[in-house]
């Protein structure tokens, strides 16, 4: 039964916690701390402390120690389980969806129409990274990574990991 309410624990709110994991941190708080009273709120405060220093999505991290505290390795394999259980569905089903579109006019003018949508966002997100860089780092080191790493890609056919490996060390270094 302990792994049932684990399951429902961790599957509720990741249905309902429409935003990712920090949309459901609360949902999983209300299970875990109101409905089953498996930790009082401050042993919950410092599993998402603990969840938030750790690198990786919090609502797994979470989800994997309550579960090991609740129920052990299984429970934990639930937990963690019926986090990332809604998401797959719904992956699941979109991806057969669109493979059952696929190569329909509607596909071909859903992927017309995304494009540029993507383009924009992409180019949002490049304009917003480059400006917090010059804000952040200075114009000259900016300007410095940008050109080293596009003569790295291009004239050297260097490995994007290890450009970025570069730009890590750079500054690591230097800032």
């Amino acid at each position: 039964m302990i792994y049932l309410q684990i399951f429902l624990a961790f599957f509720i709110p990741g249905i309902l916690g429409y935003g990712g994991g920090p949309a459901s941190i609360p949902l999983v708080e209300q299970e875990v701390v109101q409905n089953y009273e498996w930790m009082d709120s401050q042993e919950f405060a410092e599993v998402l402390a603990l969840g938030n220093a750790l690198p990786g999505p919090i609502a797994t991290k979470m989800a994997g120690f309550i579960g090991f505290e609740v129920g052990g390795v299984f429970g934990s394999v639930v937990a963690v389980t019926a986090t990332v259980m809604p998401s797959l569905m719904l992956m699941v089903f979109l991806a057969g969806l669109l493979y059952r579109l696929k190569g329909t006019k509607k596909f071909e003018t859903l992927t017309t129409l995304i494009r540029p949508v993507i383009a924009i966002l992409l180019g949002i997100i490049a304009y917003d990274f480059f400006s917090n860089a010059f804000a952040d780092s200075g114009s000259l080191h900016t300007i410095i990574l940008i050109v080293a790493s596009f003569l790295m890609l291009t004239k050297f056919n260097v490995h994007p990991a290890l450009v970025i490996i570069f730009g890590l060390v750079y500054g690591a270094f230097l800032l």
